[in-house]
């Protein structure tokens, strides 16, 4: 069984591959998108393992500047993130829909 440490890496590396999908972006950037999407600031010793295991992977390159950007590979992978991610939250609006009826 994965421990929650392995599991919360995992999707941080989905919301990476996730950010990457358009731009490109270097550790800063990513750390600073990071805060503003889940409200709290991850440290570089938490952001850069993570890219250097997608490097590692072949999901992500970076150039010159540092600015790390998808491959093909990483563009495929997303895909199937994504994928995974909605078969395992299938009924999130059920959830939802349930969680605004108990407020009212």
């Amino acid at each position: 069984m994965r421990d929650h440490k392995h599991q919360g890496r995992g999707f941080l590396s989905f919301l990476i591959l996730w950010m990457l999908r358009n731009d490109k972006m270097n550790g800063s950037e990513i750390t600073d998108e990071m805060e503003k999407r889940k409200g709290r600031r991850f440290s570089p010793g938490t952001i850069y393992p993570v890219l250097k295991k997608l490097k590692d992977k072949g999901l992500i390159i970076d150039d010159e500047e540092k600015r790390y950007s998808l491959t093909e590979k990483g563009k495929k992978e997303l895909i199937i993130r994504i994928d995974n991610f909605f078969k395992s939250f299938h009924d999130l609006e059920e959830m939802r829909k349930y969680r605004n009826d108990y407020e009212q």
